[in-house]
């Protein structure tokens, strides 16, 4: 598909913010039922939730961008040299945190981004239990918004003399985190599911999330939109911004989510 220069994806805010919400009332009703797990083929767990989120999510997107292309996490076996031809698609995980979600933590998102010549424009990441939507538009600022309230602007914070506020995944750490940690010094460490760790760095409740573990695409587009609308950055080991559809594998590359960028994150290493 063809860009177009005067293509506003901001426009598309509240329809998305609609469809995610849609999304993450089908997710309500299989998480208050006695719901079955599932294994995919890399082990990770699957259940109705996820692929009731999927349809509700394509076919909404269907009726409102039907000349843009859907990635999603339960449709990702397209293969790069179709994804490859798309400048603009959207990117999305029903269901981030499918782990926290059978835990019944609460700690679960839904993700929804849209990518334009491999950067992200849109993300909109949405907590279904809480009613909390984050989200942001390339050039439009970041937002949080309770349900039945209005959206109120959010911000990075700046580093100060107290100990570094560092998130981290509730279900996945190891040992080159500990590593990093150790050499990192005094700080606090605040444990999170999903892209919910992402949203705390964007709203300044976190100086830095560092991922030193796999993680797919679409685990982190959306929530890198709303990080970098706040003030933030989500960089790769080599502290230069993610990028998406570049190659034929969609695992990320190690990375940070910065909140302060004025310092070095990668200095220890």
């Amino acid at each position: 598909m063809a860009a177009n220069d005067n293509f506003n994806p901001c426009t598309l805010l509240d329809d998305i913010k609609r469809i995610a919400i849609e999304a993450g009332e089908r997710i309500l009703e299989v998480y208050e039922s006695d719901f079955a797990i599932e294994h995919k083929d890399d082990k990770s767990p699957l259940t109705a939730a996820d692929l009731a989120a999927h349809k509700a999510i394509v076919a909404g997107l269907g009726v409102l961008t039907p000349e843009i292309p859907v990635l999603s996490e339960e449709s990702a076996s397209i293969p790069f040299a179709e994804r490859s031809r798309w400048t603009r698609y959207w990117l999305v995980d029903p269901l981030d945190g499918t782990r926290e979600f059978i835990k019944r933590n609460g700690e679960f998102t839904v993700n929804i981004a849209l990518i334009d010549h491999g950067r992200v424009t849109l993300g909109v990441v949405y907590v279904p239990v809480t009613q909390l939507c984050y989200y942001a538009c390339a050039g439009g600022g970041a937002f949080k918004q309770a349900a039945g309230q209005a959206p109120a602007p959010i911000r990075v914070r700046a580093l100060t003399d107290a100990p570094v506020r560092v998130v981290g995944s509730r279900s996945h750490s190891g040992d080159s985190l500990l590593r990093y940690l150790d050499k990192l010094g005094a700080h606090e460490l605040v444990s999170m599911g999903s892209s919910l760790k992402f949203c705390l760095v964007a709203e300044g409740q976190a100086d830095i999330y560092p991922r030193l573990g796999l993680t797919s695409e679409w685990d982190t587009a959306a929530a890198q939109c709303v990080v970098e609308e706040a003030g933030g950055r989500v960089t790769g080991l080599d502290m230069q911004p993610l990028r998406y559809n570049t190659k034929d594998s969609l695992l990320n590359p190690h990375f940070f989510v910065i909140g302060d960028i004025t310092r070095d994150w990668s200095q220890y290493l």
